[in-house]
């Protein structure tokens, strides 16, 4: 089990790098200034986190009303993940159109690559993690799928 110190490392190290990556990606590829980019990835985290703690609420008051249990399946892992970037999605999507003054389509590729580029990344940069600072009493290869030499 990874302690307290340990968690909020990964924590403050998963948004300081993520938002140095998306802003700096963000503004080459869609041709938008840096500061502007920032301000997005900035309410972008911001607005994740919190819509993060409601959404998790809201669906495990749902999965226990409708299945009486909160234990998840693979498939409802899925499920829950695409909902919860849908919804983050949605939130968004007003936002970006509104300020950076672009269309509601063009908001939208914004929009859904910033959510691509998230989750791709998420993926990443935990497996990194997990090689980088390796969980104490686990094997190498447990955590990272590489055999240990």
């Amino acid at each position: 089990m990874r302690t307290t110190g340990d968690r909020i490392r990964h924590a403050i190290s998963f948004e300081i790098i993520g938002l140095i990556l998306f802003t700096l990606a963000g503004t080459w590829l869609f041709n938008t200034p840096i500061a502007d980019m920032g301000v997005i990835a900035i309410v972008g985290a911001t607005v994740a986190m919190l819509w993060n703690y409601l959404y998790n609420l809201l669906f495990d008051h749902a999965l226990l009303r409708i299945r009486g249990q909160l234990n998840k399946t693979v498939a409802m892992r899925v499920f829950h993940s695409l909902l919860f970037e849908a919804g983050l999605m949605i939130i968004m999507l007003p936002f970006i159109a509104w300020y950076l003054r672009i269309s509601w389509m063009d908001a939208f590729i914004m929009d859904f690559g910033y959510a691509l580029f998230f989750m791709v990344y998420a993926f990443v940069f935990n497996w990194a993690y997990d090689i980088v600072f390796p969980i104490p009493g686990l094997r190498a290869k447990d955590q990272s799928g590489i055999k240990a030499q």
